[in-house]
Order: structure tokens, then sequence, then C-alpha cells
């Protein structure tokens, strides 16, 4: 088939990651109205997140070693419906039965969580298997669509919430469902190519030990990221105490911006990635520290910074699997999405657990009651310094994976 045809389908995906930033959006947007109207936790917050990313690693591991058995096709066509039922769900159940709240809303979240996993373990090697004469491009600009979906559902719902107020958000999810069902007709009126299942390659020792490492930057890179995109508009809230409004537009909606257009700027220009990677730890790592040690003023700067040090951190470790690895296949990347999974599981958990323990502490008591911060301002103070540690680790994997190639060359 002529590559030119390949147009719709390419359009396809990039529509679909557009489509799925809401399921990303939402959830954390309604953190603190989901602890003021149910009376959830901050660590059973932190659990929606680590439910719906260890759902995505779950799909990201079964195509890792099962993946011959799917109808490829088929499912990239149906995953967009997934995302529409879970955000009804999510909507619907807890607002009928709301003593059992929290179970309907790990419901929702499991199912468009699987349609999540599926999104990032089949449209990554989609893109990767149209013809292009730009391919590192294609694959950041599908990247870079997820941000731009974040800023669009950011600023909906906030207008949305100013208007409406945040305890009619089950409307808002309502409307969200809608969007993921328009990619389904577009991917079923699309031509989808045969994609490889297993690497062309057969791996030597060294592929596979490169791999290893990718998975593992993979897994820092997205820590740092979705650490901040989960946790930025509770921090603002109740850290800084700037008002939600403010907070979600100016805070996680130009996080967010920054976020797109540093993709889009990548894909335009396309520096060196390991160069790209080593700048962007470093920076994440001192925009967390300078979050949890500064002002207000200070604080707020580096958390929209972390927009433009995160952006590069998941697709620029793909991009980076892709020149080491030529023809990786479907195989490869449903292990890099496990990676990258796991740290969004696994860090935005930790600073809850953090926060809901800092704040309860003698320590957090004592100096509450010696200057004017809260204990739970102190708790996602220290949450942020936690979260440091991921960037400052893939700071020192980067430079390691730089020596290493200099060596292999």
């Amino acid at each position: 088939m002529a590559s030119s045809n390949y147009s719709k389908t390419r359009r396809a995906c990039y529509y679909a990651y557009l489509a799925m930033a809401s399921i990303f959006v939402l959830p954390p947007m309604l953190f603190i109205t989901f602890h003021d109207m149910y009376g959830i936790s901050y660590t059973l917050l932190g659990t929606l997140v680590l439910i719906s990313f260890c759902t995505q690693l779950s799909i990201d591991l079964i195509f890792s070693f099962l993946a011959r058995f799917f109808n490829t096709r088929l499912t990239i066509r149906l995953m967009p419906m997934l995302t529409s039922t879970g955000l009804i769900i999510y909507a619907l159940l807890p607002t009928l039965w709301p003593q059992q709240a929290y179970l309907w809303l790990v419901m929702g979240t499991v199912v468009f969580a699987l349609a999540a996993g599926l999104c990032e373990v089949l449209l990554s090697p989609l893109i990767a298997s149209l013809p292009s004469e730009h391919p590192e491009k294609d694959m950041s600009m599908l990247h870079s669509l997820y941000g731009w979906g974040v800023v669009c559902s950011v600023a909906i719902s906030s207008i949305y919430f100013y208007i409406f107020g945040t305890e009619n958000w089950a409307y808002l999810a309502l409307f969200f469902a809608i969007f993921p069902l328009i990619a389904s007709f577009l991917f079923f009126t699309s031509p989808i190519p045969v994609m490889e299942i297993s690497s062309s390659q057969k791996g030597s020792g060294g592929k596979g030990r490169m791999l290893a490492l990718c998975v593992l930057c993979i897994f820092l890179g997205s820590a740092a990221e979705n650490t901040m995109t989960n946790w930025i508009s509770g921090f603002m809230e109740n850290a800084l105490n700037i008002p939600k409004a403010i907070g979600d537009v100016a805070g996680l909606a130009v996080f967010a911006l920054l976020l797109a257009m540093s993709r889009v700027l990548y894909a335009k220009y396309s520096p060196s990635i390991s160069k790209t990677l080593l700048i962007s730890m470093i920076g994440a790592a001192v925009c967390y520290l300078v979050a949890g040690t500064s002002g207000v003023v200070l604080s707020f700067i580096a958390c929209i910074l972390m927009g433009i040090f995160t952006s590069m951190l998941w697709p620029g470790t793909l991009i980076l699997m892709e020149q080491k690895i030529p023809s990786p296949g479907v195989a490869a990347y449903a292990l890099m999405a496990a990676g990258g999974d796991l740290g969004a599981s696994v860090a935005p958990q930790l600073l809850g657990i953090v926060v809901d323990k800092v704040s309860v502490s003698r320590f957090a008591l004592e100096l509450s009651q010696t200057s004017s911060v809260t204990p739970e301002e102190i708790g996602l103070k220290v949450g942020m310094l936690i979260a440091a540690i991921f960037p400052i680790i893939g700071t020192l994997l980067v430079i390691y994976i730089i020596k290493r190639s200099k060596k292999e060359k």
C-alpha cells in the first residue's frame, strides 16, 4: 500500500493520544474534591494512581510475552471504546452510590487504564511502522499530542469547575467520554499495517543489556514526569495556598503546555537524544529540590518548568532505544511501556504515602507550631524532596549509557 495512504492512520494515532489525555488529567484535578466529598485519604488517592498504572503495567507485560496471540488491528480499533466505558463508570456509579464511591472510582480507573495501557503499547510501534522520512519526529509529535490534550482538558475542566463547581464533576467526565469514540471511528476507517511482534534481529547480550538500561531509564523518567503531573494541582492548592482555578490553569495547564511545546521543538530540530535526556534529568532534579525548599514564587516556577525538563524523558528514551536496537518490535515497546508505567505507579503513590506520614508526624506538628506552615504543607514539601531521587538516579544512569555507547563505538 502506498505510503500516502497511511497519512489518515498517522492522524488517527495523533487524535487518539489527544483524546486519551483526559483520563490522566481529571483524577488528579479532583483529588481534593474526592477527599472532601467522600472522605478519601491522600494515601488512597495516591493508590488510585497506583491502580491505574499497575493495570497499564499488566497490559504491558502481557503484550511483552503474548503479543502474537492478539489481533493487533482489531485491538487498536476497539481500544478507545474502553476509555469511554471507564469514564462512564467513573462518573455515574459514585454519584448513584456515594457510600461505595472509592470502589466505583477504582472500577472505572481499571477500565480506562486498560485502554491507556493498550494505547502506550500499540500506538508507538504503529507510528514507527508507518513509512516516513522522519520517524523520530513522528514519535516526538505523537507524544506531544498528550501534552496538548492535557492543556485542552485542564482548560475545559477549569472553566467548567468555575461555572458549575467541583461537586458537579461527574457531568464533565461524561463529556470527556465522547471524544475517544471518535478515535475508534478514525481507526476503523484507516488502514493499519502489519507490525513486527518481536525484534527482526536476534538480540545479542549487548542489545539485551541496552534494552534493560532503556527500561530503567524510562522508569526513572516516567516517575519524574508523572509525580508532578498527578500532584501539581494538589501541591499548589494545599502547599502553596494558590486558589484551585489559578493553580490548575497557571500550574497544570502551563506545565502541560511547556511539555507539549518542548516535544514539538524536539520534533523540529532533533538535537542529540543522549544530551537531551541528560539535561532533562538534571533539570527535573533541580526543580523538585527547589519546589521542596523554596517559597511560593520559586516553588510555583519550579513546578511549571518541570514541563520542559520532563517532556522528553518518556519519548526520548523510546527514541534512544530505537537508535540502539534497530527494528525492536512490539514486545520491546511493551517492555518499555512496562518500565514507564511502573515508574508512574510507584512515584505518585510514594509521594501520597510521604504526605500522609509526615503530616501526622511529631516533626511536622512541632514545626507547624513554631511557623506559619501547616503539617500538610510540610508533608507536601517533603514529598517533593523525596521525588527528586528519581531524576537524580536518572542523571547517573544517562551518564553511564553515554559512556557505554562511546566505548562500544
